[in-house]
């Protein structure tokens, strides 16, 4: 079947102009000498009017140009199409292209989606919302919310909304049940990652794999501001060993562990957020891999 793209571009997302992306894939596309079309993403991120477009005009893959959150409603409502998804990363963090070594340079990340290289990669559950990356509970939970509400956006308004919840950051209860474990605890914030990153090369999870059907956790436990630097740079580095479950230290500084699923008890109401968008939390939050659950173009 020859190849057919349907591009979904994100106005919004990032701080680049979109019409410029818009004439790139144009002149590239055409280049290539696929054939095409291209339409504005959804607010609501409900996608299924694209259902029988795909179907009747036979597109094969869709390349998304935006960031996490609208890779993670289009994949989410697409998926179950016979489709591969590219991503053209123009979003503040682009974990999932990066982790998947797509380039952020938009010409680059095109070409490796016209090589039409896919690889099956993992999705998960919280509750019954789909991920592709990253939840996280608490600090970066609620730096994603204070992100969302500012007037602007970009690298540098993260990095600000950041240093500012550094310092107002508090720890939250948590109890995490998984493989017949349970972990109570006091943490400043919880991921669980299908991706090893927050996004722009923040390795949270340097172990994490897409494709290995397991999630990353990783739980910074109550200590002083100062004990937290020094955790985090040494999880980014890659110092700290994936630990095995049943033997996990609750008492210990960053607790770094991996599963295919957990159970999560938020009594003391930790905001939340999936793939870099802010979402509603929960008292207790059910979270199970989704092995092998859509292509990607890399």
């Amino acid at each position: 079947m020859q190849r057919k793209i349907l591009y979904i571009v994100n106005p919004i997302s990032g701080t680049k102009s979109k019409g410029s992306i818009e004439e790139i894939i144009a002149a590239e596309t055409k280049k290539a000498g696929f054939r095409y079309a291209v339409y504005p993403s959804v607010a609501g991120g409900d996608y299924s009017f694209l259902h029988p477009i795909i179907k009747e005009k036979k597109f094969t893959d869709v390349v998304i140009a935006g960031g996490d959150g609208t890779i993670n409603q289009v994949v989410n409502s697409l998926r179950k199409l016979d489709v591969q998804f590219g991503i053209i990363p123009c979003g503040s963090g682009n974990g999932l292209a990066f982790s998947a070594g797509i380039p952020k340079d938009p010409v680059k990340a095109l070409q490796l989606a016209f090589r039409g290289n896919s690889l099956l990669t993992d999705g998960f559950y919280v509750n019954n919302q789909f991920a592709c990356m990253l939840c996280g509970l608490g600090f970066d939970a609620q730096v994603a919310h204070d992100f969302a509400n500012a007037p602007k956006r970009g690298l540098s308004t993260y990095v600000k909304k950041t240093v500012q919840n550094f310092f107002a950051s508090k720890a939250y209860p948590f109890v995490l049940t998984t493989g017949g474990k349970e972990i109570s605890t006091e943490a400043f914030f919880i991921s669980i990652a299908n991706s090893n990153q927050f996004g722009n090369h923040f390795t949270i999870a340097p172990k994490a794999s897409l494709t290995d059907g397991q999630l990353d956790v990783v739980i910074m436990t109550r200590q002083n501001k100062l004990s937290v630097l020094f955790q985090t740079l040494k999880q980014i580095s890659g110092f700290n060993k994936v630990q095995r479950v049943d033997i996990v230290d609750e008492k210990s500084s960053l607790i770094y562990f991996q599963t295919d699923g957990l159970k999560v008890v938020n009594n003391g109401g930790a905001p939340m957020h999936i793939d870099g968008d802010p979402v509603e939390s929960a008292e207790e939050l059910n979270i199970r891999m989704e092995h092998h659950a859509f292509l990607l173009l890399h």
